[in-house]
């Protein structure tokens, strides 16, 4: 695999000229700041560079490149794969709803030698438990599926991503990997603490929460903000819930609020919140979360790779609030646990889609999820 990484700042322009690197087994990723939608013209300039190349990219809470976060540019990685094809699969869940969605992208790239697939979402559109389960049923087992939902800063006010050399809303695009020379890694952690009562969820709908305990969700959940409340839903970054299944277990899931409805009293969150689920509130520890990135960074490690390593990361627009200043810290943890020269491009995102160890993949919140793609020599 031949492997660069740049970016692009609306002063200074590219980093560096586009290496010559266009082919049907390239892939361009391009995570780029919300604002670069109403002037198309730098991507623009990407895209014409490589034609016959496989581009994704989607909207942002910040921009992640090498070891640094920035606002306001675009991330991208170009790697032409040697032993590796790639194919491109869209879906719109307007027509039949995210699930549907899920099926159509799996059932478009099912084949016997996929080994990977990564999916970027529309963060605000799309309901990205039913997308991944949608995925999930028909995408062999085996199959690792990651990526993330796009993201529009802490504004929650529109996300895009690249479909056919434009920015889109409201859909799913994804691209599958396929051969025995792809090594491919992932790992996934966060690193909250929760902390008061489970609280069981006694009435919601989708990612729509009505009652916990009988209560009306957002006046209880108000209890717990205090002061923090007036600032919904942006502060609610900062205490997601951790949900499990009523009938018990260690697995967790992390959901993170993106609306509120005063007249309601409702939550609506980036993935589902099962009737029936319990739930309990979490809360930042800045030491666990650094940790948790750097956990997630010794997940991704394969074996028989040779040549350079890309690793993509997604990380949660809820971590970065919650960090501020020392973001920076996870994303270097990451890199201090990966392989010597690995290259790394990424985002902060409304949710990642990764396996949570093992098995199918799920939506997450508040985690930093990575993804490693080499090959075999």
């Amino acid at each position: 695999m031949e492997l660069t990484t740049l970016e692009h700042t609306p002063r200074g322009g590219w980093s560096a000229p586009f290496p010559e690197l266009d082919s049907e087994r390239t892939l361009v990723l391009a995570f780029a700041a919300p604002g670069y939608r109403d002037d198309w013209s730098a991507l623009r300039e990407l895209l014409d560079a490589y034609p016959a190349s496989h581009v994704m990219g989607c909207s942002t809470a910040g921009e992640i490149h090498g070891a640094h976060l920035s606002d306001g540019t675009v991330s991208v990685a170009v790697a032409r794969f040697g032993g590796t094809r790639l194919r491109r699969a869209t879906a719109d869940p307007a027509g039949g709803g995210s699930h549907r969605a899920g099926r159509e992208i799996g059932t478009a790239l099912r084949a016997g030698d996929l080994r990977a697939v990564l999916v970027l979402s529309d963060g605000l559109q799309v309901n990205g438990t039913e997308l991944t389960r949608g995925l999930g049923e028909v995408l062999p087992p085996g199959v690792v599926v990651t990526g993330g939902l796009a993201a529009d800063g802490d504004r929650f006010g529109r996300t895009w991503v690249v479909v056919d050399g434009r920015p889109v809303a409201g859909v799913v695009t994804a691209v599958g990997l396929y051969g025995q020379a792809l090594r491919v890694g992932h790992g996934s952690q966060g690193g909250w603490d929760r902390f008061g009562p489970e609280r069981l969820v006694t009435r919601s709908a989708g990612p729509v929460l009505h009652e916990l305990d009988g209560r009306p969700a957002l006046a209880l959940y108000k209890e717990y903000l205090g002061e923090r409340a007036a600032g919904l839903p942006a502060t609610g970054l900062l205490f997601p819930l951790a949900l499990r299944p009523e009938t018990g277990g260690d697995a967790v899931l992390v959901r993170t609020i993106l609306a509120v409805d005063e007249d309601a009293q409702t939550l609506t969150f980036a993935g589902d919140i099962p009737q029936g689920a319990l739930v309990q509130l979490m809360r930042a520890n800045f030491e666990r979360l650094i940790d948790g990135a750097g956990a997630a960074a010794l997940g991704t490690a394969v074996a028989g790779a040779d040549g350079p390593t890309l690793c993509i990361g997604v990380s949660c627009v809820g971590r970065r609030l919650v960090l501020g200043e020392r973001t920076e810290e996870e994303i270097e943890a990451v890199l201090d646990g990966l392989p010597a020269g690995t290259r790394q491009v990424g985002f902060y995102s409304y949710g990642e889609i990764s396996p949570l160890a093992a098995g199918r993949c799920d939506l997450h919140n508040q985690t930093m999820t990575l993804t490693t793609l080499a090959e075999a020599a």
